[in-house]
């Protein structure tokens, strides 16, 4: 893995995630980390008097950058030797066009905060947040506003077990769980058994046959509720990261739907880690 991008608004749960990525960069031997802002410029309304003064587009784009570069100064002690700070500002809507900033930049990983805190921040920030897990094939990985770093040891990884060959993405996952080298736990959730099917055993070899290389363990937990269940799992043993892929269709794309606020990244303190199928 070669970079990250960070967006931010520069809030203190955007500092945050920032400060984790510089501190996890070395372990996945990051070279460079972009602080990434994303701002809008509304267009001017028709028929509002032209008394009523409008932000002159390189005034906010001068500011955009100002401000990268002031979190870049704060962020710069906690940077490994090796790796570049760099900082970007686009005019844009930053969910609209993540998906291509990470491709010209050849980003690993995006690492984006969310908040558990008030109402009023789960809106802004949290949503932003999860457009951006909805909008990009890139890894993201958020970061509670509160979590602070430490060594990725043991990760959680969510699966429902359906279609699993067609719907893994095998490369992304074999190259994050190659960077991280931790212990892999492989849980499903579900409740007296609803959603098995005799595929079931099938679906669980297969899954077994990809991730041979990763020794994992696998534990079938049931739970009415399945973010409930990830959760208590992950904290029980001490999980450094949960994984989970946000399929279009399946038990777990009612996490990812903006309208619940990501109830998973909301519930722990845990970073959670979405790789799209």
């Amino acid at each position: 893995m070669k970079t990250i991008i960070v967006p931010t608004d520069f809030s203190d749960t955007a500092y945050n995630a920032a400060a984790y990525a510089l501190s996890l960069a070395p372990a996945l031997g990051v070279t460079r980390i972009v602080l990434y802002h994303a701002y809008e410029l509304i267009m001017p309304i028709p028929d509002v008097p032209t008394s009523i003064p409008m932000v002159n587009p390189e005034d906010l784009r001068a500011s955009s950058l100002d401000g990268l570069e002031k979190m870049k100064k704060e962020l710069t002690p906690l940077l490994a030797a090796g790796t570049s700070l760099v900082v970007r500002a686009d005019n844009t809507i930053l969910a609209a066009t993540i998906d291509d900033v990470s491709k010209q930049e050849e980003a690993d990983l995006i690492v984006m905060g969310i908040t558990g805190g008030s109402k009023m921040e789960e809106i802004l920030i949290g949503s932003n947040t999860i457009d951006v897990v909805k909008n990009t094939t890139c890894p993201v990985l958020i970061i509670p506003g509160n979590t602070t770093f430490k060594p990725v040891k043991k990760i959680v990884f969510a699966c429902d077990l359906r279609k699993v060959a067609d719907t893994t993405p095998i490369a992304p996952l074999k190259k994050l769980l190659a960077a991280f080298q931790a212990e892999l736990y492989v849980i499903n959730i579900d409740h007296e058994s609803r959603h098995f099917t005799t595929d079931t055993p099938f679906e669980t070899l297969m899954l077994d046959t990809l991730l041979e290389d990763y020794q994992p363990e696998y534990h079938f937990i049931d739970n009415p509720n399945i973010v409930q269940g990830i959760v208590e799992f992950a904290e029980e043993i001490h999980a450094d990261l949960i994984l989970t892929i946000p399929k279009k269709h399946g038990l777990f794309e009612s996490i990812f739907k903006r309208s619940n606020t990501a109830k998973l990244a909301y519930k722990t303190h845990i970073p959670l880690l979405t790789i799209h199928e």
